[in-house]
């Protein structure tokens, strides 16, 4: 499902228009993008849980070369399925 099809899903569902299911979407995503941005974790219970995880530099190999790389530390965003939709599953 791509966001087209997600915000006719929830125009469908909700009763709304797909202009406002796709504001809703996109407040949405911005929401969760500042919240992380900003170090927090962001909670849908019984969804799942959104977080920022913080990798370590560390020694990589080129693939073509076989030379060792220095990979930079970085911050990634991880998702943890909630109980409920994992039962959904």
């Amino acid at each position: 499902m791509n966001k087209t099809e997600l915000v006719s899903a929830i125009a469908a569902k909700a009763g709304l228009t797909k202009v406002d299911a796709k504001k809703a979407i996109d407040a949405t995503i911005a929401s969760i993008t500042e919240a992380l941005k900003a170090g927090d974790k962001v909670s849908l219970i019984g969804f799942g849980t959104f977080s920022v995880a913080k990798r370590a530099a560390r020694e990589g190999i080129n693939p073509r070369t076989q030379q060792k790389i220095k990979i930079a530390a970085k911050k990634q965003a991880k998702f943890k399925a909630g109980a409920e939709l994992e039962a959904a599953l």
